[in-house]
């Protein structure tokens, strides 16, 4: 920060802005995550009970086609990538809009609130999560999609080898 001791309200404005883009941002990828869990887990249990059906030894009931149980386990891993992706650009957004942020903590506010809390989570032996490592949000769920995808490729793959 300058020599002065105060802080211009207009740069103020503008902080208080970003942070509460970050906000909005980070609302925003909870509703896409509750959205995409919610059709996937839907399409999951709708894909396994197609491949219950289409395994199962009564003759009285009919078996659905492999075309359709393909074609769901593909919209599956389709959904998914989808997903992923737009947790990898919800994930860079936010990234950019915190080093503007740590920017303007470090040249015009007299506290840099953010820079300090990344540097306690990154530092904070008693975590317990890869030695003392904060497992960020962006990781942790980037992985549901590529596990839900992983479980579709393998049911169309089945379908494929039968």
């Amino acid at each position: 920060m300058s020599g002065s001791s105060s802080v211009d309200p207009v740069v103020l404005d503008l902080y208080k802005v970003a942070v509460e883009q970050v906000d909005r941002i980070s609302g925003r990828r909870a509703t896409a995550n509750s959205y995409f869990l919610t059709i996937n887990t839907g399409l999951a249990a709708f894909v396994g009970l197609l491949a219950a059906a289409t395994d199962a030894s009564s003759e009285d009931l009919p078996k659905p086609d492999g075309v359709a149980l393909l074609a769901t386990a593909g919209v599956g891993a389709i959904l998914s990538l989808t997903w992923w992706l737009l947790l990898r650009s919800y994930r860079d957004l936010n990234r950019a809009k915190f080093k503007v942020i740590t920017e303007i903590e470090k040249e015009h506010l007299p506290v840099r609130i953010f820079e300090r809390e990344w540097e306690f989570l990154k530092t904070d032996e008693s975590l317990p999560w890869w030695k003392g490592r904060y497992a960020e949000l962006g990781f942790v769920e980037r992985v549901v999609p590529l596990l839900f995808f992983a479980v579709y490729l393998m049911l169309g793959t089945r379908v494929l080898m039968s």
